[in-house]
């Protein structure tokens, strides 16, 4: 990233949601939503979202992870029908003293004012289990190998400066068999990328 592009995100920080919405005519979430279920993520998963900016898609990860969580709950008792009240109550303080199943996301953003934009909001809005924040760089990430499952990058990979060495970083910190998903507003016309299945159809 560029030290303009830099000082552009650190000046719109705390109006990025805003100005993804009058970007996309709103379009942004939609496609977000549509990530997370091609995602499909399981409770127990481990996340990084690079370019995470103010947190929209891991708050969705969240979300998802506390449903698929609450379905298996319901699963559980389903197949105990004959459990007496108090199995019943126990049963649920446990799964409410883990409601993501282990899964954890991490927010990384290069930029310092948006990932203090993001921790605001995640405050606001009440996330405060299984997420954390990290001032990182998508072309040198300071994770260990093999960390993750899943590697989203939203609306932040035109603006990585040398993609090649990201798309390394990517690959270095999934696990084997993780996924990398890339959204962007456009087709990306890169060869590398389309390898990735990222380009032109």
């Amino acid at each position: 990233m560029t030290f303009s592009v830099y000082q552009v995100f650190e000046n719109v920080a705390k109006k990025y949601d805003l100005m993804n919405d009058s970007m996309s005519l709103g379009i942004h979430r939609v496609w977000k939503d549509a990530l997370l279920r091609q995602m499909n993520p399981y409770p127990g998963a481990q996340l990084i979202d690079v370019a995470g900016g103010t947190g929209d898609i891991a708050f969705r990860f969240i979300n998802y992870v506390r449903s698929q969580r609450e379905y298996q709950i319901q699963q559980k008792l389903r197949s105990h029908q004959n459990l007496s009240w108090q199995e019943i109550t126990q049963l649920y303080q446990e799964e409410e003293n883990g409601s993501l199943g282990g899964s954890h996301v991490v927010i990384c953003d290069i930029n310092k004012e948006m990932v203090k934009v993001g921790k605001q909001k995640s405050q606001q809005l009440g996330y405060v289990e299984g997420l954390s924040w990290v001032v990182g760089d998508a072309q040198d990430l300071p994770f260990d190998d093999d960390k993750f499952d899943f590697y989203t990058i939203a609306f932040g990979i035109r603006n990585v400066t040398h993609m090649e060495q990201a798309l390394q970083e990517a690959y270095r910190v999934l696990k084997p068999g993780g996924r990398f998903l890339c959204l962007e507003f456009s087709h990306v016309n890169n060869s590398l990328l389309s390898r990735f299945g990222l380009g032109k159809q």
